[in-house]
């Protein structure tokens, strides 16, 4: 089984914001594979399919961001599944828009959602998928992450969101190490 951790919070005033690309990358690749994430449970939004004969499993957690953590530990806890096999997807300030930054494990960087996914699962050994949203030209990162994209960064954007959902399926296909080699 695999399982896809979108980060992002719940409701429409966050849909088009820079804190939800994770929620943006679940819904593209729900799309294209034709799983519907409308199931309620452990505290997300969820999809079940088999995809090329695996359990994939789409997530949109609804705790917000910063406490995401809970949704990844009741997954883990009730699959029973290695935290391998766990690819949480999140936005990036360090990263220029659209950019991709593949990791097997590694520190939040960071990025509260992370941290709190660190946090319950008492580790940094699952791999993220880190989305560009660019540094705030001024001001605060918190208010930046809460803003949504200009007009003009939607064709970097939607090529980064292709990009990334490439990238799940090569990580589903190939594993982690061909993954980062073709999408970093």
């Amino acid at each position: 089984m695999k399982i896809v951790v979108g980060l992002g919070n719940p409701g429409p005033k966050y849909i088009k914001t820079r804190h939800n690309v994770g929620f943006m990358v679940v819904e593209r690749l729900a799309e294209k594979l034709g799983i519907k994430v409308e199931s309620k449970r452990f505290h997300a939004l969820a999809g079940e399919e088999v995809v090329n004969g695996e359990n994939l499993l789409l997530v949109k957690p609804l705790t917000y961001v910063n406490e995401s953590g809970r949704t990844v530990k009741e997954l883990q806890k009730n699959y029973s599944c290695p935290l391998d096999s766990i690819m949480v997807i999140c936005d990036d300030l360090n990263l220029p828009l659209g950019k991709l930054r593949i990791r097997r494990k590694g520190s939040s960087g960071g990025h509260n959602g992370l941290e709190s996914i660190i946090s319950h699962l008492e580790s940094e050994d699952f791999p993220r998928l880190r989305i560009g949203i660019g540094h705030p030209p001024h001001g605060e990162a918190r208010e930046y992450v809460l803003s949504p994209f200009l007009k003009g960064e939607g064709e970097v954007l939607e090529e980064g969101l292709e990009r990334a959902c490439e990238a799940l399926l090569e990580w589903m296909r190939e594993g982690i190490e061909v993954c980062m080699k073709r999408f970093n």
